[in-house]
């Protein structure tokens, strides 16, 4: 079976991944920031973790901290979703593996389901299953 996302997207999984995207169009202005691990729900209760390259990790590392963004923000209602936010295009990069690897090993050992994407200021991008969504001028609607 085919992991990641496929269209076309729940009205409501597609409004969440464009306030992802827009969230961060408007927070982040700088050209170099470093990458955030976001665990959560956009607009709505999240954590965020910042991915510093200074820093290695390995896969356990990243699994125990995906875990415990997970155990912080769960809630009744939907499953809290996994968002890296990073420079760049939306192509993959090693950061996006590396992440992508350890969300799935703590989302498994929670029995939940996985939804990852890769945003940047101009859409969202599935690791797994290339699905994405661009933008070329993101703007905020009446209520969202």
């Amino acid at each position: 079976m085919a992991e990641g996302l496929r269209a076309p997207l729940a009205p409501a999984l597609h409004r969440l991944l464009r306030r992802a995207v827009l969230d961060h169009a408007t927070a982040e202005h700088r050209r170099r920031f470093l990458p955030l691990v976001h665990v959560g729900l956009p607009g709505e209760r999240e954590t965020v973790f910042a991915v510093r390259l200074d820093e290695p990790t390995d896969h356990a590392l990243r699994t125990d901290i995906v875990s415990a963004m997970v155990r912080r923000v769960r809630r009744p209602g939907p499953t809290a979703m996994v968002w890296l936010t990073r420079p760049g295009a939306l192509e993959p990069q090693d950061v996006d593996l590396a992440w992508l690897a350890a969300a799935r090993s703590a989302y498994g050992e929670l029995a939940l389901p996985l939804v990852m994407v890769v945003v940047n200021r101009h859409g969202w991008r599935d690791p797994r299953s290339g699905a994405e969504c661009r933008w070329q001028r993101l703007r905020p609607r009446g209520g969202s």
